[in-house]
């Protein structure tokens, strides 16, 4: 039986835990946050778990196995840290750390000492996005010209984090997973609009080697709620629309085939190709009960989790330079 300790009961705390709890082969003993109100839910809902104000009685606790941090970004890389210098596994929420400096140390430390490092790249584990990387990996859409995405919403303003770090992480973190290729530049542009706060609107593209290429648009000042995801390659295309409730991918049999014209080699025509559309059907599974279960499994078997502190690295490689081009106004 794994022990686990959470650090936050905030947002995304409660998810954690309820999963945890309920994962075959894991136990959660612990549960700190500095607010006691949310001690007293924690207290109602899960009578046996302690609770307190301290994360070092997490971090001290010879009796926890791991620890999962569900807390703001600023403070992921002293609490991971800590937790794996006590020889704790860590499953840490993305972004995985402040800067990709900080993300490095915690891949080497985890290294070092042997230890479990996952980041909660959530949308990896949905069935929607491991439907996508199927069909992918099995060259149903040829070879990737694009990915396509648009995020956005009225809300939440994030205090410590910019709208990249906040909504862009999701599309990095399946990026990654789905196309295994690291871009060779970044390109960003976005602003400010509440005095105070970070970017709350950001326009992020980036170029791989070939003739692929990734744009994502996020937005906290939007009317209206869009999470819309095109993948497009040389054979078949991806709609994916995490606001669907039944056909969340679509798979559309459409694209384009270029022939050189005989009389002229560099002239090229054109031809559009249409046909079907098919929605395939997707697994019912919680997404972060596949990943927490995964981690346990990880921890047991010592494997290495698909979305490990390397892939974390990755993405807060990319969120750093993609802030560093915003603030020079969209340089590469």
């Amino acid at each position: 039986m794994i022990n686990i300790g959470v650090i936050g009961y905030g947002y995304w705390g409660p998810n954690l835990v309820r999963n945890l709890a309920e994962t075959e082969g894991a136990r959660v003993t612990r549960v700190t946050d500095l607010r006691q109100a949310r001690l007293a839910q924690v207290a109602r809902r899960y009578p046996s778990v302690v609770v307190s104000t301290d994360y070092r009685d997490i971090v001290t606790d010879p009796a926890i196995d791991a620890v999962a941090i569900a807390t703001p970004v600023s403070t992921h890389f002293d609490l991971a840290m800590a937790a794996l210098a006590a020889g704790k596994h860590v499953l840490v929420e993305k972004p995985m750390a402040a800067s990709a400096a900080q993300a490095a140390t915690l891949v080497d430390e985890a290294e070092r000492r042997g230890l479990v490092l996952m980041v909660d790249h959530t949308f990896v584990y949905t069935p929607a996005v491991q439907k996508i990387r199927e069909l992918t990996a099995q060259g149903d859409l040829g070879d990737l010209y694009y990915y396509d995405s648009v995020r956005i919403n009225l809300g939440l303003f994030q205090h410590d984090v910019n709208v990249l770090w906040d909504l862009a992480v999701h599309d990095l973190s399946i990026m990654d997973d789905l196309i295994g290729q690291t871009p060779t530049a970044v390109s960003a542009t976005g602003l400010a609009h509440v005095p105070g706060k970070p970017e709350n609107m950001a326009y992020m593209t980036m170029f791989f080697e070939g003739r692929l290429i990734a744009h994502v648009h996020v937005n906290w000042l939007a009317p209206v709620k869009i999470r819309r995801t095109l993948v497009g390659g040389s054979r078949r295309m991806i709609v994916f629309d995490d606001l669907e409730t039944s056909e969340k991918v679509k798979v559309y049999d459409r694209g384009i085939s270029l022939d050189p014209s005989p009389e002229n080699v560099y002239q090229m025509l054109v031809g559009y190709r249409t046909g079907d559309m098919w929605a395939p059907q997707l697994a019912i599974a919680e997404a972060l009960a596949t990943e927490t279960k995964h981690f346990v499994e990880c921890i047991e078997h010592r494997r290495q989790p698909r979305t490990d502190g390397r892939a974390g690295l990755r993405v807060v490689r990319l969120l750093e330079a993609a802030t560093q081009s915003m603030a020079a106004q969209g340089r590469p």
